[in-house]
């Protein structure tokens, strides 16, 4: 039989390594991986790509990922990328101008280190939308800004006390100061309008569109529910699903409500069953153990330190009673449910090991395949653990750099030896541990080559700064492989994430062959030419 899909004169990453130079493809999967006897499979039809030197690869999978809030904040105030706060301020308002028929002023996507301690004022956004509510999430979506109009109407003021969950930040006199941490941002966030259907579809879409530009063609939605006032994409995944239109593969992260208890089970299972349809499935729990290290809620085994390097009575907020976790999670394990737990802190982290644990004392060592996303802070008496367990490390590799957020609010809180304990990936590698790697984005790019920059390097893309403890660098082909083979593991995809026979046609070409230039190029590489089952989804313009 002729090929449908023949790529020739090019390196191909294979399990081995760079090890072929031609692969065929048939139907929606590669029938031969080799060199000029490959060709021999090109009949009249045969579609031809002439690699030229570029590499193929599998598809990159994002194993940590948020498609439909990206999608509808990049059709909101996206403040993404401004660094100071006079140029935030004013992306605020100059939307806020183009846009005098919105009810609320919605997007996100602000950095903390743009504004002093990181928390930004009702009085900025006040000088510019005076007579309209202003809900904002940060960069890192953990906290919100709001202006004065948004408070009023959540009848937030002295006198709220801060939900368990959150911290409403305050200024001398003990007012709301603007800035909403953690689970007080849904104080203002329960009443923002929903997106219509429409609208996260058309979300979901713009997201995966710019998803496969950048090479990934299967990814884990992180978060699948209703959370702080964000949109549950559930609905859109199920209509694209149903109506051809998803062209990835995706995983669901199912949301487990932080307010209820084991009785949400049978709900969870419903939602599997309800909501897995074609490339769609829904068989993984989230679960969001604590905060993050920037605003001092992540999880520590310690106290965080002061601006004078004390230490303070915080040890970052448990969001999960960890006495109980480890039955929520050996039942979870039992029913089949894949867990997928957020833990930054070391505290968190231990947390989910122990859970882990205790699942496999009582169920034994099935395919549930639990990964612990984040690992900021990671103890070195955990590191063994995700090994032995079988607990996937899910690195967000961009995060692993000296930048404003991690020099000026996170290491002097940290103190020096828990700063050098940082997404310890080489540590994590060298110990056993299987490593997978996502982006979170809105959080940061989506973007696998420049994560894998990171990853290899420990310097931001063009940086030219010291590099973030040098010993927890990874290798190319080792950042490669948690961005295709990784993930694809822990999205239960087996059948994805390496060139092989048998194995289907989700492929990449890149604009070039990375192994042969300096790391420090990495992130100069581009994709060319994306494939879903041998379906081209992206040509570069």
């Amino acid at each position: 039989m002729h090929a449908d899909l023949l790529f020739t004169g090019g390196p191909v990453l294979t399990p081995e390594g760079r090890t072929a130079t031609a692969v065929a493809v048939t139907g929606d999967r590669i029938t031969a991986v080799g060199h000029a006897e490959v060709r021999e499979l090109a009949g009249p039809r045969t579609e031809v790509v002439d690699l030229a030197g570029r590499l193929l690869l599998p598809g990159f999978q994002d194993a940590h990922v948020h498609p439909v809030p990206a999608g509808l904040e990049l059709s909101r105030c996206d403040l993404t990328g401004r660094t100071t706060a006079e140029a935030t301020v004013a992306a605020v308002r100059a939307y806020a101008d183009a846009h005098p028929e919105r009810e609320w002023i919605l997007g996100g996507g602000w950095s903390m280190e743009a504004f002093a301690g990181g928390t930004p004022t009702k009085e900025l956004l006040d000088s510019v939308v005076p007579d309209r509510p202003v809900y904002l999430p940060n960069r890192d979506h953990h906290g919100a800004w709001v202006n004065s109009r948004a408070l009023e109407l959540a009848g937030v003021g002295r006198d709220t006390p801060d939900p368990a969950d959150g911290r409403i930040e305050r200024d001398a006199s003990g007012e709301p100061s603007g800035t909403l941490q953690e689970g007080a941002m849904q104080l203002v966030g329960r009443l923002v309008p929903p997106a219509r259907p429409a609208d996260r579809l058309a979300a979901l879409l713009r997201a995966q569109r710019h998803l496969h530009a950048l090479g990934i063609t299967a990814w884990q939605d992180a978060l699948v529910g209703d959370f702080l006032g964000m949109d549950d994409p559930a609905e859109a995944y199920r209509t694209a699903a149903e109506d051809g239109s998803l062209t990835a593969r995706v995983v669901g992260a199912l949301w487990w409500d932080r307010e209820r208890g084991a009785e949400q089970i049978p709900d969870l299972v419903a939602k599997r069953a309800a909501w897995s349809r074609g490339r769609f499935r829904a068989g993984t729990v989230k679960l969001m153990l604590d905060g993050v290290a920037e605003n001092h809620t992540a999880a520590l085994l310690e106290p965080y330190l002061d601006r004078c390097g004390c230490a303070t009575a915080n040890r970052g907020t448990s969001f999960l009673d960890p006495a109980r976790l480890p039955a929520y999670v050996t039942e979870l394990d039992a029913l089949g449910f894949q867990c997928h737990f957020h833990a930054l802190g070391d505290r968190a982290v231990r947390d989910a090991l122990d859970a882990i644990e205790a699942a496999r004392e009582a169920n034994g060592a099935g395919d549930t395949r639990p990964h612990l996303a984040h690992l900021q802070v990671v103890h070195p008496d955990d590191v063994p653990r995700f090994a032995r367990l079988g607990a996937t490390a899910n690195i967000q590799p961009l995060w692993a750099a000296h930048e404003p957020q991690m020099d000026e609010l996170t290491i002097p809180f940290l103190g020096p030896e828990r700063a050098a304990r940082q997404y310890p990936f080489g540590s994590l590698l060298r110990s056993g541990a299987r490593l997978a790697a996502g982006s979170d984005w809105p959080v940061s790019s989506p973007d696998p080559l420049q994560g894998i920059h990171v990853a290899v390097n420990r310097v931001e893309p063009g940086g030219t700064g010291p590099v973030f403890l040098p010993g927890e660098r990874l290798r190319l082909a080792d950042a490669l492989t948690a961005y295709t083979a990784g993930s694809a593991y822990v999205n239960h995809l087996d059948d994805t994430g390496r060139v092989a026979v048998g194995a289907l046609a989700d492929l990449v070409v890149l604009d070039r062959d990375p192994f042969t230039g300096p790391p420090e190029a990495i992130a100069d590489t581009r994709v060319a030419l994306t494939y879903v089952g041998g379906e081209r989804v992206y040509t570069a313009g």
